[in-house]
C-alpha cells in the first residue's frame, strides 16, 4: 500500500483535532504530514502518532508535493482548495463550501463509494447529522426507494467549531457561578436542514 504525503488544512481547530485523533487510532499510511492552520496558531505544536510536529502557516505553496489534503472547514476551503488541487493534492472538504456543487462528488463511504471516482480533484462530505442519517436510510432505500424525507435538526454548539465549544465552556462556568451567562451566535451551531429524496 501507498505511503501518501499528508497535509491537515485547520489543524488547530476542532474538526482539525478530530482529523488528528483518527490519525492516531487507525493504520493510515503516510509518510510525511503537514499540519496547517491560520497565522494565529501557526507555530504551534501537536503530536500525531508520538511525532511533534510544528503547524505552519497555510500559504499558496503549502501544498507542493501533498498527495491528499484533510481540509477541516471554514471558509478557508474556497481560497485553498483550487491551489491544492492544482499543486496535485486530492481534497476531501469537511465544510460546506462544495456540498451543492455539482462538478464535487458528495461521498458517505459506506452509502455511496463508487461516486468518488468522478471527482475531478475535489472530495466533499455532507453535514455530520445528514451523514449519520442517510447510512441508516440506505438499506431501506435499497429495499423500497423513498419518495421524501423532510428533516429538521437542531445541532450542537460543536457545529461552530472551537470558538462554539470555547463558548459553551465558558458558560458552563458562568451557569455554575450563578453568573449571567453571555451568548454569541455562531454561524452552524444551530443549522436547519431540509433534505428531499424524489
Amino acid at each position: 500500500m501507498k505511503n501518501y504525503n499528508l497535509a491537515i488544512l485547520g489543524a488547530t481547530g476542532a474538526v482539525g483535532h478530530e482529523f488528528i485523533k483518527l490519525l492516531n487510532e487507525r493504520d493510515f499510511p503516510f509518510s510525511n504530514l503537514k499540519l496547517l492552520a491560520s497565522s494565529r496558531t501557526a507555530g504551534s505544536e501537536l503530536v500525531v502518532r508520538g511525532k511533534t510536529y510544528k503547524v505552519e502557516e497555510c500559504k499558496a505553496d503549502s501544498f507542493n508535493g501533498i498527495d491528499v489534503a484533510l481540509f477541516a472547514g471554514g471558509p478557508i476551503s474556497k481560497e485553498f482548495a483550487p491551489i491544492a488541487v492544482k499543486s496535485g493534492a486530492v481534497v476531501i472538504d469537511n465544510s460546506s463550501t462544495f456540498r451543492m456543487d455539482p462538478e464535487v462528488p458528495l461521498i458517505v463511504p459506506e452509502v455511496n463509494p463508487q461516486a468518488i471516482l468522478k471527482h475531478k480533484g475535489i472530495i466533499a462530505n455532507p453535514n455530520c447529522s445528514t451523514i449519520i442519517m442517510v447510512m441508516a436510510l440506505k438499506p431501506l432505500y435499497d429495499l423500497s426507494r423513498i419518495k421524501r424525507i423532510i428533516v429538521s435538526t437542531y445541532q450542537a454548539a460543536s457545529g461552530a467549531g472551537k470558538d462554539g465549544l470555547d463558548e459553551l465552556e465558558r458558560q458552563i462556568k458562568e451557569a455554575a457561578a450563578d453568573e449571567e451567562m453571555q451568548a454569541n451566535i455562531f454561524p452552524g451551531a444551530a443549522s436547519p436542514n431540509i433534505i428531499l429524496w424524489l
